[in-house]
């Protein structure tokens, strides 16, 4: 059990990364980016790619991040420039990273065990993962406290204001974008790394499992008003995994994973909704007594 329990807090770790990718669009700007799906791959072939050529695992790491931003670019232009819906956009670009993906191996899968990582300078996985994301998350939250992060949030809320502010919201959509999938890309280096090898189908529903990890996170901190979203999305993922490891573990039969997951998505956005019609309702009563 206590295996299990260390899987599941190293898995959520890394995970954690990409669901922090996932608010900033879903929840910060408030677009339906499913991109991801082709950036958490493209951040893990390009692992394989540089680590099979011999460069350090760490500079790999943030060739992935590039690589993701630049996936990111791709659909706010599909987006902006071609005027096409965003959740269009981000299906034409997980579909275009298919072929990058696999033009960048020639192969659909490729073992990494031979091919150091990041974990051969460090005994403890656990470690070295809680220091990445806790340096992604104090980087985040503090570009959030800028200017320029406050103008980002207030794209995803108000265009209007930025532009009355004499700025463009388009400037800031595209930083949103990019920086939500060079996470993404983050997130599926490290996974590459971590399990030792690549595959094309490792992007399959992680929109999903991102979406359930920030339900959850949501769910047990809806009270907690104050509790940034970046430490929701890390706890959402670590309990998300923990669950998912419990349940294997009690018999879960691993292929009715994806199916598991979204009923948990289901069951936790449902109960978001009702908690908030129950206070909603409570507020009305409140008033109507007044």
């Amino acid at each position: 059990m206590t295996g299990v329990l260390l899987t599941a807090l190293e898995s959520g770790l890394i995970f954690s990364i990409l669901a922090i990718g996932v608010v900033i669009t879903f929840k910060v700007l408030a677009v339906s980016d499913l991109s991801v799906e082709g950036t958490f791959p493209l951040g893990a072939f390009l692992v394989g790619r540089f680590l099979t050529l011999g460069l350090n695992p760490f500079l790999s790491l943030g060739i992935s991040l590039v690589g993701g931003a630049l996936a990111g670019l791709a659909t706010y232009v599909f987006h902006k420039k071609f005027k096409i819906e965003a959740i269009l956009a981000g299906i034409l670009t997980m579909t275009i990273l298919y072929s990058v993906n696999l033009r960048l191996t020639g192969k659909s899968n490729i073992p990494l065990f031979n091919y150091p990582s990041i974990f051969v300078y460090f005994q403890n996985k656990l470690l070295i993962l809680l220091v990445i994301v806790l340096l992604v998350k104090l980087l985040l939250d503090w570009f959030f406290n800028t200017e320029q992060g406050y103008l980002l949030v207030i794209t995803g809320d108000n265009e209007d204001l930025v532009k009355s502010l004499g700025k463009n919201p388009d400037t800031y959509l595209m930083v949103g974008i990019m920086l939500s999938n060079a996470l993404v890309a983050l997130s599926g280096a490290i996974q590459a790394q971590y399990q030792g090898f690549i595959d094309i189908t490792m992007g399959q529903s992680m929109i999903v499992t991102a979406l359930a990890s920030i339900v959850i996170g949501d769910a047990i901190f809806r009270e907690s008003r104050k509790l940034k979203l970046s430490t929701r999305a890390i706890i959402g993922s670590i309990s998300y995994r923990i669950i998912i490891g419990l349940a294997i573990e009690l018999g879960l039969n691993p292929n009715d994973l994806k199916a598991v997951t979204a009923v948990i998505v289901l069951l936790f956005i449902g109960y978001n909704n009702i908690q908030s019609k129950q206070k909603e309702g409570k507020i009305l009563r409140d008033l109507s007594i007044e």
